[in-house]
């Protein structure tokens, strides 16, 4: 069994922001269906919130943008207006459920009582652990990029993201909850990672340069 070290100590190096965002709606999203490497689109509705994020992500340039290949991280990139800006990361993609994809928490439930993700992984698929190191790689890949960055992928792994940033195990990402179509920042303070906003909606003021 793998065992994680800590996640970073210090802001990486020249990382001045990291803009986190999950994609739209999708069909599965909407009936709680566990949602990996099935590559379904986003709802009307899914597009209708990724076009809400354009006039926000556009307030300030990004120096990297990176997407997870699925079409719904990708299509809302693109709906964000950050697409011709893009490349496409495979560390990224969604938690591997192995044998719960497309299975409702309910579904599982029924055969493995009080069964968590974020804990006991998945039958085929990937360990919280598993998860946390291709996450690890993609805070490593900031660490050389510098400036602002814009990260576009999924609910599960995101939440594994913002663990590991602040230098928790990857079954810590079990205590934030994230919307779809929402912007999450992560920033620092006095040097120390942290998140500087969590799950925030389509409007406000939190995206100024101030």
């Amino acid at each position: 069994m793998t065992t994680l070290q800590n996640g970073p100590t210090a802001i990486p190096t020249g990382t001045a922001e990291v803009v986190l965002i999950r994609h739209g709606e999708t069909a599965w999203s909407l009936s709680g269906q566990h949602t990996g490497s099935t590559d379904i689109p986003l709802t009307a509705r899914g597009e209708a919130a990724a076009r809400g994020l354009a006039p926000l992500l556009a307030v300030s340039p990004f120096s990297l943008v990176l997407s997870s290949p699925l079409q719904r991280a990708r299509r809302t990139c693109e709906l964000a207006g950050l697409a011709g800006q893009a490349c496409l990361e495979p560390d990224l993609v969604e938690w591997n459920y192995g044998a719960y994809e497309g299975l409702t928490n309910r579904e599982i439930q029924r055969d493995r009582p009080g069964w968590m993700v974020f804990r006991d992984g998945c039958p085929d698929g990937e360990s919280p652990a598993q998860v946390g190191e291709r996450v690890d790689r993609v805070i490593r890949r900031l660490q050389q990029s510098g400036g602002r960055v814009a990260l576009f992928a999924h609910g599960h792994l995101l939440r594994v993201f913002v663990a590991r940033w602040i230098g928790l195990p990857p079954g810590h990402g079990a205590h934030f909850l994230l919307d779809t179509a929402t912007l999450t920042v992560l920033s620092d303070y006095r040097g120390l990672p942290a998140v500087k906003c969590w799950n925030a909606p389509t409007s406000g003021p939190w995206m100024s340069d101030s």
